[in-house]
């Protein structure tokens, strides 16, 4: 057995241990059970996926919920309705939180894009993604900045320290680079793609490079892993909502690793993550697909002229304007504002008047994406 560094939460963690954990924190009987669950309602998830005629379409309307909820983390809160909003016009002056949750998702976009062309990590695409979520340019974090981790509330013990990450910017990067090792060889580290998944969000969180944003960056990294491993083919999974309502346990249970090396409960926390979110997806896709179906179907019997391609972007995000809806097919102004009047006299959209523009609502897409 491993011998436990001593810890000090008001002193930098520079001996936080690099990985990979010792075989016996992390491989047990229940923990491959658990393994197990979760890859199966990703491979579930994953086929599922395939047969969709369309998977940007809702890959795009469920990666706004992801944004949304991982924000929420943040305590970055923003109501559904300033939200899509902001998105379905140009982010042109945006500000607050809308505009936190734009950076995220697009965050996202951006690195998953990255990953396609690349097929691997390295420190770059996390800086990348953190410069991008922040609207920076700095990179790892420097010596001066003092970052601490506090409690949380306005109680007797809120403002308490209770984790002071690395500091100096070379433990950082080679914590760093241990990190992106583990990740991306699986020669030297044999280990289920999920165990590394679960080990390498405590890690990045602990290791916590950045002066602001780790949270969103480590919780964009982990569904990357899931691409570049494999276990999905697009960005369908997001693990923020199922964190928002386990949180206590999220924290306490990141702090047990680091005071305890307590790996294994972690550990199992995110595989049910994994496993329940998966399960929750494949109904969420299966409902908005439902849904889709249903409203192509009545356009293409009441609108014909109204092409599939038309119907699939009112289902990229609850809210549209005309202008979004300009392409090879529509490239005038006044067709997109026509169409979608006639798709309000169905009933499919009701429009709204933000500041001087006409927006179009897709309340029965909204509705699905409101529900937990």
């Amino acid at each position: 057995m491993s011998k436990q560094i001593p810890y000090d939460r008001n002193t930098p963690y520079n001996q936080l241990p690099l990985l990979p954990p010792p075989d016996e924190k992390v491989i047990s009987i229940e923990m491959m059970q658990g393994v197990n669950k979760a890859n199966k309602a990703l491979a579930e998830l994953k086929g599922f996926a395939k047969k969709l005629p369309n998977q940007s379409m809702l890959v795009n309307t469920i990666s706004l919920r992801e944004a949304k909820a991982s924000t929420e983390i943040e305590n970055i809160f923003t109501t559904d309705d300033e939200l899509y909003k902001t998105l379905s016009g140009s982010d042109a002056g945006l500000e607050g939180n809308a505009k936190e949750v734009l950076r995220y998702r697009q965050a996202l976009w951006k690195g998953y894009q990255d990953i396609q062309k690349k097929g691997k990590f390295d420190t770059r695409l996390l800086i990348k993604i953190y410069q991008e979520i922040k609207d920076v340019k700095d990179g790892i974090r420097p010596p001066q900045t003092e970052t601490t981790i506090k409690k949380r509330g306005s109680g007797i013990l809120g403002g308490t320290v209770v984790y002071t990450p690395p500091r100096g910017e070379k433990i950082i990067e080679e914590k760093l680079d241990n990190l992106i090792d583990y990740l991306i060889d699986d020669e030297k580290y044999a280990y289920d793609p999920l165990i590394k998944l679960a080990v390498s969000h405590y890690q990045f969180e602990a290791i916590h490079p950045f002066r602001d944003g780790n949270g969103r960056t480590g919780r964009i990294l982990s569904i990357l892993l899931m691409i570049q491993k494999k276990l999905l083919d697009v960005p369908i999974l997001y693990l923020s909502a199922y964190i928002i309502a386990n949180k206590d346990d999220y924290y306490a249970l990141l702090n047990k690793v680091t005071t305890l090396r307590s790996w294994e409960e972690w550990i199992q926390y995110m595989l049910k993550a994994v496993e329940e979110t998966a399960t929750y997806t494949i109904n969420k896709i299966n409902e908005i697909d439902r849904l889709f179906q249903k409203t192509h179907q009545l356009v293409s019997d009441e609108l014909p002229h109204i092409r599939k391609e038309f119907v699939e972007k009112i289902f990229e995000q609850p809210y549209v304007s005309p202008k979004a809806l300009l392409d090879q097919n529509i490239k005038s102004l006044n067709t997109a504002k026509k169409y979608l009047e006639q798709m309000a006299e169905l009933g499919i959209m009701v429009p709204k008047k933000v500041g001087k523009e006409i927006i179009y609502l897709n309340i029965d897409l909204l509705n699905l994406l409101s529900e937990t």
